[in-house]
């Protein structure tokens, strides 16, 4: 079984009662405490300025769609400073386009604010346990195709910007070496005389990826890692997901 973390929750979302029906659905929750909740990004940066690190949450809920300042520049920023707290971000309806985003701006989760009160109850206990539950919502052939292209022409598109804020990975500089050479076919022995390493450290860095992505293979790890641009595409992957494209 997944090992147990408190939920300590930041609420972001510009609508009094929508913040209101939050607090009500989470009240049963013994393991989900609400901290604070606050209608805009700057207030919620301001708020954590002001207190202390063992004040911290470890999740924040972000409204996409706020004024000022929106979700996806305060995830960013809530990143850069707080890069151990997981951030869920909501949105009226999921789109690819939106997800596309919430990836590159680092959120671990992305649902539309129809999810039901368990699910998000469920969801933020994932996020504080470290896990990426962003993921569920690119399974779609459609939409994952869509996003893996994005990503895939991501050097091309990032305006200057947002040149200061690369794709979000969890990921070290070894471990994506690793899944890089996953992608294009490499065996662990393959993989260990390539970057001059052992077998069992392979598999080690294999361990700790699966372990970060909360995924059980080193397939799912490479095409988790191919959606969110961490690594480059192998030219018979990349002539698949034009077929697909085609296709549709």
């Amino acid at each position: 079984m997944p090992f147990h973390t408190a939920v300590r929750l930041l609420i972001v979302d510009d609508h009094p009662l929508f913040r209101q029906g939050v607090r009500w659905s989470l009240a049963s929750e013994d393991d989900i405490t609400v901290l604070n909740d606050v209608a805009s990004a700057e207030a919620a940066l301001e708020w954590m300025e002001q207190i202390g690190p063992s004040q911290e949450p470890n999740v924040m809920l972000v409204d996409l769609n706020l004024p000022g300042m929106n979700g996806i520049e305060l995830t960013r920023q809530i990143r850069r400073r707080y890069p151990s707290m997981g951030v869920v971000m909501l949105s009226r309806h999921e789109n690819d386009e939106q997800a596309f985003n919430a990836l590159r701006s680092g959120a671990a989760a992305y649902r539309s604010k129809d999810i039901k009160p368990k699910d998000l109850a469920a969801m933020l206990r994932r996020v504080a346990r470290g896990e990426y539950v962003i993921n569920d919502v690119v399974e779609e052939p459609r939409v994952a195709s869509r996003v893996l292209t994005q990503f895939r022409n991501l050097p091309q598109t990032v305006s200057s910007a947002e040149a200061d804020f690369p794709v979000f990975s969890p990921l070290s500089d070894r471990e994506i070496e690793v899944l890089e050479r996953i992608a294009s076919g490499g065996s662990n022995k393959d993989i260990a005389d390539t970057l001059g390493i052992s077998t069992q450290t392979v598999k080690n860095h294999i361990s700790s990826i699966l372990r970060k992505l909360s995924l059980n293979d080193r397939t799912q790890a490479v095409l988790f890692a191919l959606r969110r641009g961490w690594i480059e595409t192998p030219t018979e992957i990349k002539q698949g997901a034009a077929a697909m494209e085609e296709e549709e």
